[in-house]
């Protein structure tokens, strides 16, 4: 008798560190529990111990962390009528737990679901060359609309990036084209200023040379003297005009008189 009073006791005891582990929670810091008693929603609790009644409570966790979410690769077309193929990523944590669990079946697959949507609508109203060049004004569209759509839920979208563009290789060959030609036209630019600017310059000094005509013989000598330093072998250097006019007068003089003296 006294063997299965002692056997009863031993069951009892087990029952009852049973029922005790069972009503223990403890939840992290970043942690919180949604309680369901009898399958209504009673409160928010944690971080710390949490006590349950057995059998008659459920608790949900849910982690206050932010989520980084990878938006899959979308088949998206422009505005302009552009096939191309879009991934982001999306930051977002869970605000109220309680309407992340009731408000909504699966918030992490809702919140994949309404992040591609948005994502292939807002792109697919852009030009590529507004998704190319505004990318920071893109990414606050999408976030808004996001954020906005999830606010029910509970659930804050901080932030949204677009990551990656792929082009299709037309795409990227008439691209690489347009910016080859704009290089050129910037080239062409820059060496027709350049040309302008030391005609200019040319324009100038010829004036100031026709003011005083010594200076082109001492620039004629200048010229010579750097030519001479480099010690060259043979050295080309064109006359002046003026220099030799003088010779070829006095040739002309010496035989005008020699003709008349005969």
């Amino acid at each position: 008798m006294e063997a299965a009073i002692l056997v009863l006791l031993f069951f009892f005891f087990i029952f009852f560190l049973i029922i005790i582990f069972n009503m223990i929670r403890i939840l992290r810091e970043y942690e919180r529990g949604v309680i369901f008693r009898l399958g209504r929603y009673v409160a928010t609790k944690g971080p710390g111990l949490i006590l349950l009644f057995p059998i008659i409570d459920k608790m949900v966790k849910v982690s206050l962390r932010t989520i980084v979410m990878d938006v899959p690769t979308q088949d998206i077309v422009t505005r302009d009528n552009i096939s191309i193929k879009v991934n982001a990523v999306i930051y977002f944590r869970v605000m109220n737990p309680d309407k992340a669990i009731v408000e909504v079946q699966d918030f992490l697959f809702a919140t994949s679901q309404i992040s591609q949507t948005t994502l292939r609508s807002v792109l697919g109203q852009s030009e590529l060359d507004e998704l190319l060049a505004e990318r920071d004004e893109i990414n606050r569209k999408l976030q808004l609309i996001i954020d906005e759509h999830t606010e029910p839920w509970g659930i804050k979208v901080s932030n949204v990036e677009v990551k990656q563009i792929d082009l299709p290789i037309e795409m990227q060959r008439a691209m690489a084209k347009q910016a080859e030609a704009e290089r050129e036209r910037r080239a062409k630019v820059i060496h027709a200023d350049g040309e302008f600017q030391a005609s200019q310059r040319l324009a100038d000094a010829a004036e100031v040379i026709n003011k005083q005509p010594i200076s082109l013989q001492l620039r004629y000598l200048q010229t010579l003297t750097e030519i001479a330093t480099e010690k060259n072998s043979t050295i080309i250097f064109p006359l002046p005009v003026d220099i030799i006019s003088q010779f070829m007068n006095m040739a002309r003089n010496y035989s005008e008189e020699k003709t008349k003296g005969k």
